[in-house]
């Protein structure tokens, strides 16, 4: 029976591993846009940056010295931390402007003092359990934002009535992490793993609820018609 509980949880963690690859990789088009162009254009780095801390924090929470027995969640953060840091850097060397350039730079900088400030103070100021709710909350707090964020992206959908800004396999891919590490999270018994991704869950499947809506009405009016009103 415990074999079968952990092999249980390996399948789930490594599952979310998998589907989160795919969300890592889903900017590579507009990097190679840009990479071609040797222009940011008018690209945003500001989500890359604030995907990098949420990466950073819950790679902290996977680690040992905070929480026993979360090495998946490590894994798949310090693979997302990789795959920002290569994007952002890729927005520095390419940016339009110096201006620009100092700001990716200095908000970098100060990502990376938030995190150093968040995971002292986490070993500093307490111990355990205390410091795997601690760093818990703040991870959890950290996922619930980045999963939020796509609230924007539905709103335009609704607004506009196109898919055209909100990919299928990209919903598709939030909605299977989620799934993965939300069951990894009940296995565990993880309250701080659990329930954000069990809130991408349901963010994720009404984003494809969506696709499936618009992307009728969308191909009904032609793909030639205006995206904005």
């Amino acid at each position: 029976m415990d074999s079968l509980y952990a092999i249980s949880c390996l399948a789930a963690g490594l599952a979310g591993n998998v589907f989160a690859l795919a969300l890592f990789l889903s900017p590579v088009e507009t990097f190679k846009r840009i990479l071609k162009a040797k222009s940011t254009e008018q690209f945003d780095g500001l989500p890359y940056l604030l995907s990098l801390l949420n990466c950073f924090i819950c790679l902290w929470y996977g680690l040992p010295w905070v929480s026993d027995g979360r090495l998946l969640v490590a894994t798949v953060n310090g693979t997302g931390a990789v795959f920002q840091l290569a994007y952002i850097s890729l927005f520095v060397i390419y940016a339009d402007s110096r201006k620009t350039r100092l700001k990716i730079v200095g908000l970098l900088v100060l990502i990376l003092c938030g995190f150093v400030l968040i995971s002292h103070a986490s070993l500093a100021c307490f111990d355990q359990p205390l410091r795997q709710r601690f760093v818990g909350a703040v991870s959890m707090a950290s996922l619930i934002s980045m999963f939020a964020s796509p609230l924007a992206v539905m709103g335009v959908v609704i607004r506009t009535e196109s898919v055209e800004f909100m990919p299928f396999y990209l919903s598709l891919s939030t909605l299977l992490m989620s799934a993965s590490f939300a069951l990894y999270g009940l296995l565990l018994r993880d309250f701080f793993i659990y329930f954000p991704n069990g809130l991408g869950v349901v963010l994720g499947a009404t984003q494809l609820v969506l696709y499936a809506y618009y992307s009728r009405k969308w191909r009904c009016q032609g793909s030639s018609a205006p995206l904005l009103a």
